[in-house]
C-alpha cells in the first residue's frame, strides 16, 4: 500500500486536482482532473496522465459551499485508488504573507492567520482557503498542506522589494510579495535540467495566462517579479489592470464617486483585456477577432509584457534566457512572436518556425537571448512540498 496525496490548486471558476504517488523520491501522477464550478451544472472531470476518461460528472444543483464537489473527490478516490493510503491534501494557497516562506501544515491557526490575508488577496485567498474549510468538516483528521505562491519570492530584497511609501507601514508588513511563484519554482528547475549552463545565468520566466506576471531570476533565485503586495499589480491580465497610476483609483473615488468596493471590482473584474476589449478576457477568442478593439487589447499586453521583460532585465543588468510559461505562454505563437519583435533591440530574435510548432527552443541561431517554452506544473510542485512535511509533522510515510 503506498502513500498518495491529492493536490488541489484553486482558480477564479475553477479547481484543477491532480492525485500523487509519493512513496518514490518523484512524486508519481495517478490522475489528473478539473472541478469546475463556473458553468449552470458543475462538473467533475478525472482523466489518467495518458488521457483516458476515469470521470464525467454534472449536477443540477450546487451545495452552499461547494463541499458536495469535494465529497465527489474524495468518493472517486476511495472508489479508484483504494489501494493506496491518503495521507494529505496539498493546496495552493496564493498569498502567505510575511511569515511563511514554505509549505506548512493547515492548523487552525495558520487557517486563520492566512484568512487574515484576504484583504491582500480578496479574488483568491477566499477560494483558496474553500476547500480548506470542505474538506475539514468531512474529513477532519486529514492531514491538509498550504503551498504558497508567495514562498519562491520571500528572498527579494530592497530595493526591489520596497514601495516608495513611509517606512512605517512597510514594518507592518506593506511590502511587494509576488506571485506564481510554484509555476515560477517549477519552471526554473526544468530548465536547470534542459539546459545547466544557463541555471545561473540571469533569466525571466513569463507567466502568461488569465493571471499573469514575471519572475527575473539569478542563480535559479528570484530577485524581481512584476506582481506586489496583491495579485493586481504588473502585466495586464484577462481582467485585471495591472499597472496603474494611483491616482486613477483617487479620480475614480472622488470624481466619479465610485465605493471602495465598487474600484476593488473594476480592478480585479471589469478590467484587463475584457475592459480594453469590451469582447472578452480570453486571449482566443481575441485573437480569433477582427474587432479593432480586440487588436488593442492584444497590443497592449504584449506592449506591458516587452515593456516588463526590460525592467526585469534591469535588475538583472543584462538577460541571457527568456522562458515563456501559462495557458497563453504555452499555447499561443502569436502572443510569444508579439512580445519577441518587441524586445528584438535587446537580442531576443524568435525563429518564426521553432515559434509555430511551439518547439522547447523558439530562439534563432542568431539571438543573444536564448528563448524557450517551458508548460508548468503547479501541481507536481506541490506534492514535491508534501512528503517533507508529511515526515516532519511525524505522519508516517514510506
Amino acid at each position: 500500500m503506498s502513500d498518495i496525496v491529492l493536490v488541489l490548486n484553486s482558480g477564479s471558476s475553477s479547481i484543477k486536482f491532480g492525485l500523487f504517488d509519493i512513496s518514490a523520491v518523484e512524486p508519481i501522477l495517478l490522475c489528473k482532473g478539473l472541478l469546475d464550478e463556473h458553468e449552470a451544472k458543475p462538473g467533475l472531470v478525472a482523466t489518467t496522465p495518458a488521457g483516458e476518461t476515469l470521470l464525467d460528472k454534472q449536477r443540477t444543483g450546487s451545495g452552499a459551499d461547494g463541499s458536495h464537489v469535494f465529497a465527489d473527490v474524495l468518493a472517486f478516490i476511495e472508489e479508484h485508488f483504494g489501494q493506496h493510503r491518503l495521507r494529505a491534501v496539498g493546496h495552493r494557497i496564493v498569498h502567505g504573507g510575511p511569515d511563511y516562506s514554505g509549505p506548512v501544515e493547515l492548523t487552525e491557526q495558520v487557517y486563520t492567520r492566512l484568512d487574515a490575508l484576504t484583504p491582500l488577496a480578496p479574488l483568491h485567498q477566499p477560494r483558496c482557503l474553500e476547500p480548506v474549510r470542505a474538506i475539514r468538516a468531512m474529513q477532519p483528521a486529514l492531514t491538509q498542506i498550504a503551498c504558497f505562491d508567495t514562498a519562491f519570492h520571500h528572498g527579494i530584497a530592497p530595493p526591489a522589494s520596497r514601495f516608495a511609501i513611509p517606512k512605517r507601514y512597510e514594518e507592518r508588513g506593506i511590502r511587494r510579495y509576488g506571485f506564481h511563484g510554484l509555476s515560477f519554482e517549477y519552471v526554473s528547475g526544468r530548465l536547470a535540467e534542459i539546459a545547466p549552463v544557463l541555471a545561473a545565468k540571469r533569466t525571466v520566466i513569463a507567466h502568461l495566462g488569465n493571471g499573469a506576471s514575471l519572475c527575473a531570476l539569478r542563480d535559479g533565485r528570484s530577485v524581481d517579479t512584476t506582481m506586489g503586495l496583491t495579485p493586481l499589480d504588473g502585466l495586464v491580465m484577462g481582467t485585471r489592470c495591472g499597472t496603474i497610476d494611483p491616482g486613477v483609483l483617487l479620480y475614480l473615488q472622488q470624481h466619479e464617486k465610485l465605493s471602495v468596493e465598487e474600484v476593488q471590482h473594476l480592478l480585479y473584474h471589469e478590467s484587463g483585456l475584457l475592459g480594453i476589449s469590451g469582447i472578452s478576457a480570453d486571449m482566443r477568442t481575441l485573437l480569433a477577432s477582427g474587432a479593432a478593439a480586440a487588436r488593442e487589447a492584444i497590443d497592449l499586453f504584449t506592449f506591458r509584457a516587452a515593456q516588463e521583460i526590460a525592467v526585469m532585465a534591469n535588475t538583472l543588468e543584462g538577460l541571457d534566457c527568456l522562458v515563456f510559461t501559462g495557458g497563453i505562454g504555452e499555447h499561443s505563437k502569436e502572443i510569444r512572436g508579439e512580445i519577441g519583435a518587441r524586445l528584438a533591440w535587446l537580442g531576443v530574435h524568435v525563429d518564426p518556425v521553432a515559434n509555430d510548432a511551439t518547439r522547447e527552443r523558439i530562439n534563432d541561431s542568431d539571438s543573444a537571448v536564448d528563448v524557450f517554452v517551458i508548460p508548468t506544473n503547479e501541481e507536481l510542485t506541490i506534492a514535491r512540498h508534501c512528503a517533507p512535511v508529511l515526515r516532519g509533522s511525524g505522519s508516517s510515510i514510506a
